[in-house]
C-alpha cells in the first residue's frame, strides 16, 4: 500500500516537525485516517491550495507549503528570463493559525533558490497584496489564507505579475513543476537573516500601504453631492478577527466617515475566531455583536469582512430599527447603480466603459448597466476571471473599467487592485449609505427603486455538502446531467443550455454556438421566462453548488417562483448519481 509507505516515511523522518510528529503517532492504529491523509496529495488549482491543516500529503502543513513553493519557484525561474528580469514574490497572510509560519517557510524556500521575497511585516488584507505585486513590479504574489473557511483550515493562493489570481494555464504550469518535486520532506530552506543581507528578503514598507490609500481616494464619488466635512452616516464595522481591523477604519476615516464604531470583541487577531463559528460575512450569525452595537449607537449600516478582507457583507437599519442583511447580488447592484449614476452626473461615464460580472451573478446587474448604456461582460465563476478581463480589455486600451462584482460578496471599483477588494467596497457602501441618507432614504429604499425600475430579481445559492468518500459522485452526476436533454423545468421550457465544459451554448432548436469562455465544469439553463439555474462543483470545498435566479413584477411573486424552481432543481440534482441522501 503506497499510502502506508508514505506514512512510514513521514513517521520516521528524523527532522519531522514536533507537532506533526505527535499527530502521526496518534493516528498509527487508525488505517482509515492514514489512508485519508496519505493516499493522495492536496491538489493545486487556480485558487492554489486550501484545506484542513495537519500531518499528511492531503493536508496543509509546512512540508506541503515548501513543496508548492518549490514548484512555484521552478515555474518563475523558467518563465521570468523570458521577460528579462530576476523573479521576485510578494508574500502576505491572514490571521489564521500557522499563517505567519507558512509565510516564513515560503520566504525561506524562495530565497534559498535566489528569488527575492517581499514580505508584509504583519497579517495583511489580500487587496493590499494584489496592489503591492503591481506596485513593486513583482513576478508573483502569495497569500496564506483560506478566506472564509473554518479556523482549522488554511491555504496558499498565488497571484500573477498583474496582481490578479493566476490563470488556468499558469496554474497548470505550476502544477507540473510541483509534481516534479519528489520529496517534500527534504526541500532545503534558507536563512532569512542571510537572505536579508544578500538582498533576497525585504519587508514591504509603509509607503506601499500609503500609496494604496491614496489610490482609494480616486474611487470616491461624494464630491458630486457633498462638500467637505464628515459624511452623514453612522457605521458599525467588524473584521471578524481578521486583517481588516486597521485598513478599513483608516479607509472610512479618510472618506469622511467619522461616526464609526468598531466591534471591539472581534478586533483581536484571533486565529481561532472565538466569537464566531465561521468568519464568513455571508453568514447572518456573525453579525450578532455588530447588531447589538448598532442598536446601541443607532447605526445606519453594519459592515463585516472575512479574514483576508477581500469580501464584504452589509446590513441596513430599517425604519423599524431592525437590521436587514443584503445579499452579495443586492450590494453589487446597489453599488453599480450608485457608481454609474454619479459618474453620469459628473460627466465621467465613458462610451467604452464596461461592467464585469460572473455568469451566476444577478441578471439585474445587466439591466442596470444597460439602462446607462454600459456594456456588461460575463465571465466564469470566480473573481480571477474578472481580473483576467481587466487585463485583456482594459490594460490594452479597448475599454474603461467601471465596476466588477460576483454574487459571493466580491466587488471591485478601482482597477489598481486586480481581485475583489473589501476595503474599496466598505468605503463605497458607507459613502453610498450616506448619499441615500442625505436624500432621506435607506439602502432598502434604493433597492426597492431598482426593483421598481428593472423588475423584482431574486437569487439563491444552495450548497449540497459531500463527504470525502462521495466526491467521485460529482463527476458521475455532472456527466449524467450533461448527457440528459432537459426540455423543461418548473413547468417552463428550457430555451438555452450552456455547457461551460464543452464551451457550447445550445438553443431550443438544437443549434449550438461557442460560449467563448475557458472550459469549466458547470451547466447553466435558461427558461422561457428568463429564470435560470446553474450547477457546478465547488472549486475549494466538497460541495455541489446550485445557483438559481428569477424575475417577477412583485417581491411575493418572485419569492414564490424562486421557491418552486428550487424545489424542482433540487429534485433533479438529488436524483442524479452525485449525491446520496
Amino acid at each position: 500500500m503506497e499510502y502506508r509507505k508514505k506514512y512510514q516515511q513521514w513517521l520516521e523522518f528524523p527532522g519531522m516537525d514536533e507537532e506533526l510528529s505527535q499527530e502521526l503517532t496518534k493516528i498509527s492504529l487508525d488505517e482509515n485516517e492514514i489512508a485519508n491523509r496519505f493516499s493522495k496529495e492536496i491538489a493545486f488549482g487556480t485558487g492554489g491550495i486550501r484545506g484542513r491543516m495537519g500531518a499528511g500529503t492531503a493536508l496543509i502543513n509546512i512540508y506541503i507549503v515548501r513543496k508548492v513553493t518549490a514548484g512555484l519557484a521552478r515555474y518563475l525561474l523558467n518563465s521570468c528570463p523570458q521577460v528579462g528580469k530576476a523573479p521576485s514574490v510578494v508574500i502576505a497572510c491572514d490571521t489564521r493559525r500557522n499563517s505567519e509560519r507558512f509565510v516564513r517557510e515560503t520566504a525561506e524556500v524562495l530565497s534559498s533558490i535566489g528569488i527575492k521575497a517581499w514580505v508584509f511585516p504583519e497579517p495583511t488584507p489580500t487587496p493590499l497584496l494584489s496592489f503591492a505585486v503591481r506596485e513593486l513590479q513583482a513576478s508573483a504574489g502569495v497569500v496564506i489564507t483560506a478566506s472564509h473557511n473554518p479556523p482549522a483550515d488554511n491555504g496558499y493562493k498565488v497571484y500573477g505579475s498583474d496582481g490578479g489570481q493566476i490563470t488556468d494555464c499558469q496554474a497548470q504550469a505550476i502544477t507540473e513543476q510541483i509534481l516534479q518535486v519528489e520529496n517534500e520532506l527534504t526541500i532545503p530552506g534558507g536563512d532569512l537573516e542571510e537572505a536579508k543581507n544578500n538582498g533576497l528578503l525585504e519587508l514591504v514598507g509603509a509607503e506601499v500601504d500609503n500609496l494604496y490609500f491614496k489610490h482609494l481616494q480616486s474611487i470616491s464619488l461624494s464630491s458630486s453631492w457633498w462638500g467637505k466635512g464628515s459624511l452623514p452616516v453612522r457605521v458599525v464595522y467588524t473584521p471578524l478577527h481578521g486583517t481588516g481591523g486597521k485598513a478599513i477604519p483608516r479607509a472610512l476615516a479618510n472618506a469622511g466617515i467619522t461616526d464609526l464604531f468598531l466591534v471591539s470583541e472581534q478586533l483581536e487577531l484571533d486565529p481561532n475566531c472565538s466569537t464566531v463559528q465561521y468568519p464568513n460575512p455571508e453568514d447572518w450569525e456573525v453579525y450578532n455583536l455588530a447588531i447589538a452595537l448598532g442598536k446601541e449607537k443607532e447605526a445606519d449600516l453594519l459592515l463585516a469582512t472575512d479574514l483576508d478582507a477581500d469580501r464584504l457583507g452589509a446590513a441596513v437599519r430599517s425604519i423599524s430599527g431592525r437590521y436587514v442583511p443584503l445579499t452579495g447580488n443586492q450590494i453589487g447592484c446597489l453599488l453599480l447603480d450608485y457608481i454609474l449614476s454619479q459618474r453620469k452626473k459628473q460627466g465621467k461615464l465613458p462610451a467604452n466603459g464596461i461592467v464585469i460580472q460572473t455568469v451566476v451573478t444577478s441578471e439585474m446587474g445587466k439591466a442596470i448597466a444597460a439602462d446607462y448604456g454600459v456594456e456588461t461582460v460575463e465571465t466564469l465563476t470566480g473573481f480571477k476571471y474578472i481580473g483576467e478581463q481587466i487585463k485583456e480589455r482594459v490594460d490594452t486600451g479597448q475599454n474603461v473599467f467601471l465596476f466588477g462584482f460576483e454574487e459571493s460578496y466580491g466587488y471591485l471599483a478601482g482597477d489598481f487592485v486586480r481581485d475583489k477588494d473589501g476595503i474599496q467596497a466598505s468605503q463605497l457602501v458607507a459613502e453610498m449609505t450616506a448619499y441615500y441618507k442625505y436624500r432621506k432614504m435607506t439602502l432598502l429604499d434604493a433597492l426597492e427603486q431598482l426593483f421598481f425600475a428593472h423588475g423584482y430579481f431574486q437569487e439563491e445559492l444552495v450548497n449540497l455538502k459531500l463527504a470525502e468518500g462521495e466526491l467521485y459522485r460529482v463527476e458521475q452526476g455532472m456527466n449524467q446531467l450533461r448527457g440528459t436533454h432537459l426540455l423543461e423545468m418548473n413547468g417552463l421550457k428550457i430555451i438555452r443550455a450552456d455547457d461551460y465544459l464543452k464551451q457550447l451554448s445550445t438553443d431550443v432548436q438544437g443549434n449550438q454556438t461557442p460560449i467563448g469562455l475557458p472550459a469549466s465544469n458547470a451547466l447553466k439553463y435558461i427558461l422561457e421566462d428568463l429564470s435560470w439555474f446553474c450547477i457546478r462543483p465547488s472549486g475549494t470545498e466538497p460541495k455541489i453548488k446550485i445557483y438559481l435566479g428569477v424575475k417577477e413584477d412583485s417581491a411575493d411573486k418572485a419569492t414564490a417562483k424562486l421557491s418552486a424552481l428550487k424545489e424542482k432543481v433540487l429534485a433533479l440534482v438529488t436524483g442524479l448519481e452525485m449525491r446520496s441522501l
